[in-house]
């Protein structure tokens, strides 16, 4: 049995997430309170009594996920399930950075504030309204690439995420993708609708965003991983800590590649995906990125332990 640990990204946050873990693991709950402490703010506080729509916001959402995904890392720690129990880790979009700080790489409190930065320069690359992201269902990379770059017409549509061979997801200016939408319906996609999302991510307007978090990492101390991390711009293993810096930038405008990703850690071996933190969503994509792929969620404490039963 070969394991990878991912993480997922931003549409996953619930409140009351994570308070059960912070219940029964001292290390959980220290999680939530560094964090607090990194953004100088109560974010447990909202993440666990606050209203969704605040906790949507895309600079709380960010660092929120995290916080849940390392409250998991340091419960399972606990258990006696270490990180370096998986092969690969890898996240998705903002979780590449909840990877980076389990494996040890970025320390808690960098990744906090870091994400807090990606968060708020994510969303003030673009006025709200001018962008806008969709998810294309029942049809391939290949296809939606063809399908946005004729929707483009003169302004900006790409496919940002290739989450599974049947879900792809475009970004760009808002009538652009609204033109995808219902080209994908003419080439027979399945759905095809757009997101509640308030900025076109991993697209080229993102490039503002991008040169913040270049300067924002420059600052910040890179280590090498415990576990080799698989970068959503590259979709294979990196150890490197100049090429870790790199990818975390180029990932602000580049693609999301999932669906390679996962096959690829497959590809070496891999038999299990453990999707750490909040929600069920990369689970499900693993199992339909490749069918002989074990998977399960974890994200309370029975998840914990069914996992140490396993």
């Amino acid at each position: 049995m070969s394991i990878a640990f991912v993480f997922p990204g931003q549409g996953a946050q619930t409140v009351g997430m994570g308070q059960d873990l912070a219940d029964a693991y001292p290390a959980a709950r220290a999680v939530f309170d560094e964090v607090d402490e990194a953004l100088g703010e109560d974010l447990s506080g909202l993440i666990w009594e606050g209203d969704a729509e605040t906790l949507t916001l895309t600079q709380n959402a960010q660092p929120a996920l995290m916080a849940m995904s390392m409250a998991v890392i340091r419960a399972m720690d606990a258990e006696g399930l270490p990180v370096t129990k998986a092969a690969y880790v890898a996240g998705h979009s903002l979780g590449e950075y909840s990877a980076l700080a389990a494996a040890r790489a970025l320390s808690l409190s960098d990744t906090a504030r870091l994400l807090r930065t990606r968060g708020k320069a994510m969303q003030e690359a673009v006025p709200v309204g001018v962008g806008a992201m969709a998810a294309l269902l029942g049809l391939d990379f290949d296809t939606v690439t063809e399908v946005a770059e004729m929707s483009a017409q003169g302004q900006v549509c790409a496919a940002a995420n290739d989450n599974d061979p049947g879900q792809v997801v475009v970004s760009g200016h808002k009538e652009a993708v609204e033109r995808a939408v219902e080209m994908a319906k003419e080439r027979g996609a399945k759905r095809a609708v757009m997101l509640p999302v308030s900025a076109p991510f991993h697209c080229s307007l993102m490039e503002p965003a991008a040169g913040v978090m270049a300067e924002a990492l420059s600052d910040v101390d890179v280590e090498a991983p415990k576990v080799p991390i698989v970068p959503n711009i590259h979709a294979e293993a990196c150890t490197s800590t100049a090429q870790i810096r790199n990818c975390l930038v180029d990932q602000v405008t580049g693609s999301v590649r999932w669906r390679e990703s996962v096959a690829w850690m497959a590809s070496k071996g891999v038999t299990e995906i453990w999707e750490i933190g909040a929600g069920k969503a990369l689970s499900g994509m693993a199992r339909r990125i490749d069918r002989s792929l074990a998977a399960r969620a974890i994200g309370t404490p029975d998840d914990i332990a069914k996992a140490l039963e396993g």
